[in-house]
């Protein structure tokens, strides 16, 4: 178990991680020439799971790499991505995460840097809805999760506005566009790779937060968020992750009344179509409660005997 990280200053560039799944190449290279445009990031690193041959064509000097790799999911992906950029820039503190059908505005890593200097573990921008707009729609402002344990993107839908232009502290981050701190991932051990898409950063955030660590929005930086870009493609497979998934982080997380509702949602959603989607997804939740519940133990009982040490040390 860990304590709240302490302040330690960021300075830019900073590596960032892009995952991308058979995206066109086209969505690709336009989040990598608004990276480029904007300033900040070094080096670039495409992971590629899609075993599709990407161009870098036209980025000879953003100092772009990019990996190919098989598709294990999101998380696995943007772990090979944060292994090659400690390994690309050893002395490194902290690594971007973007997908990628995001696009950047100028200036978008200098608060998330300057909060991580602060002391916040994991840092998100403001997440507005593309096409780009003089009237912008928020996406995200950060993440909860609903009475059902859905994660819900706070503010989306919403106008931009005052409401949204203050920085704040939030529980969950969303994983389409973060700022970590090394730290935190080294403590954390990066995305948890079973979840392979969906609610893994979820599961991130709030593994995190029983260590201890902390997170903020900082709406002075702003990204644009095509959103479902990636994962159109996947189908009944979409509703089978989420279902899933959904379930695993209130098994894993949520109080037991969270837990009812959640798996109530789950025996509801039987009656409809895909009926043998969501059969399986309730099937594929409950299968790994016994991993779950020892995992919510062992959290707890860590927690338990970092206060006992910490009332004796105070003793002492």
């Amino acid at each position: 178990m860990t304590a709240p990280l302490p302040g330690r200053l960021i300075e830019l560039p900073v590596p960032v991680v892009i995952v991308t799944h058979a995206g066109p190449t086209e969505r690709v290279q336009r989040c990598m020439a608004s990276l480029a445009e904007a300033g900040g990031a070094r080096p670039i690193i495409v992971v590629d799971n899609s075993g599709s041959k990407l161009s870098d064509d036209g980025y000879e000097h953003a100092d772009v790499t990019v990996i190919q790799t098989s598709n294990q999911g999101y998380g696995a992906a943007a772990n090979i991505g944060f292994d090659t950029a400690w390994r690309l820039v050893p002395g490194a503190t902290a690594v971007a995460l973007l997908n990628d059908d995001i696009e950047v505005d100028h200036g978008w890593l200098v608060p998330l840097a300057a909060a991580i200097s602060s002391g916040a573990a994991v840092v998100q921008p403001k997440l507005l809805q593309a096409p780009r707009s003089a009237s912008p729609i928020i996406n995200s402002v950060g993440v909860e999760l609903d009475r059902c344990g859905a994660g819900i993107d706070i503010g989306s839908g919403h106008s931009d506005g005052n409401a949204f232009s203050q920085g704040r502290d939030i529980k969950i981050f969303t994983g389409g566009a973060v700022l970590f701190s090394r730290a935190f991932l080294e403590s954390t051990g990066g995305f948890d790779e079973r979840y392979f898409l969906y609610y893994e950063d979820v599961d991130l955030a709030l593994r995190g937060g029983e260590l201890g660590h902390w997170y903020r929005c900082e709406p002075s930086s702003t990204v644009w968020h095509e959103g479902g870009a990636s994962t159109s493609a996947l189908g009944d497979e979409t509703r089978r992750l989420q279902e899933r998934n959904r379930l695993w982080c209130a098994l894993r997380f949520a109080p037991i009344g969270v837990i009812g509702r959640a798996t109530w949602l789950s025996v509801r959603r039987l009656r409809h179509s895909p009926r043998a989607v969501h059969a399986h997804a309730l099937w594929a939740g409950y299968s790994a409660v016994v991993r779950l519940v020892r995992a919510r133990r062992r959290a707890r009982l860590d927690v338990a005997a970092d206060v006992q040490a910490g009332v004796q040390g105070v003793s002492a």
